[in-house]
């Protein structure tokens, strides 16, 4: 299980990704100032760090200065506000090996993640995923059942790509909310039922069960 470092000292950030690494089978671990996150990542026990540019007592510009002095060669993905070229280049420059600006969706953080954990250890990637007679082409977008082809939309897509990633695992709605649409969602939303329904129409309704009181399993 490959472990995060996640520098990031605003709570409602850090604990949205914190929650969504933990469903996809990360073991994170979240720091608040710049300080810390230094003493953390120099102990080598984490195989990525996720950086917020804004943190107290040491921004993340410093920390990763440190870091890289220190020839800790461990993958990081800045995380920031900022968006400016001068500041995506500083970041870059300074050793970052990515570049994510706020607010963004955990599909896309989740997905350079990976990316940036297979160029670290050279891990085969993994284009379909399989279930039955259902499969998933994360390349081409596209989904298969038996001989047919399913058109599905973007957010149907990262549905079906979340539950073929957890078969048998129960998802809450919580859960499918801040991976398919991010950390600004409604939690009172029911966005995830009309969703879920229409993948059902799509892929089979006996592939998606329903939990009650609790949410949503593939193939359970």
């Amino acid at each position: 299980m490959n472990r995060i470092l996640v520098a990031e000292d605003e709570e409602r950030i850090a604990s949205f990704v914190r929650k969504g690494l933990s469903a996809n089978g990360f073991n994170p671990t979240v720091v608040g100032d710049g300080p810390t996150a230094i003493d953390y990542a120099l102990t080598g026990g984490f195989d990525l760090v996720l950086l917020d540019i804004g943190l107290p007592g040491r921004d993340g510009f410093s920390v990763l200065r440190t870091l890289r002095e220190a020839n800790l060669t461990t993958p990081v993905i800045i995380l920031t506000a900022r968006d400016s070229v001068h500041d995506t280049v500083a970041g870059l420059e300074g050793g970052a090996d990515d570049y994510m600006t706020k607010p963004f969706r955990f599909e896309e953080l989740l997905a350079r993640v990976r990316l940036r954990l297979r160029a670290a250890d050279r891990t085969p990637e993994v284009t379909v995923l399989r279930a039955a007679d259902l499969s998933l082409d994360l390349r081409t977008r596209r989904a298969q059942v038996g001989a047919r082809t399913v058109d599905l939309t973007a957010r149907e897509f990262v549905l079906l790509e979340l539950f073929l990633r957890h078969p048998g695992q129960v998802l809450s709605r919580e859960q499918i909310l801040s991976h398919v649409w991010g950390y600004d969602f409604d939690p009172g939303s029911n966005i995830v039922d009309v969703y879920v329904r229409a993948l059902r129409r799509k892929v089979g309704a006996e592939r998606i069960a329903t939990v009650r009181g609790m949410g949503y399993a593939f193939g359970r």
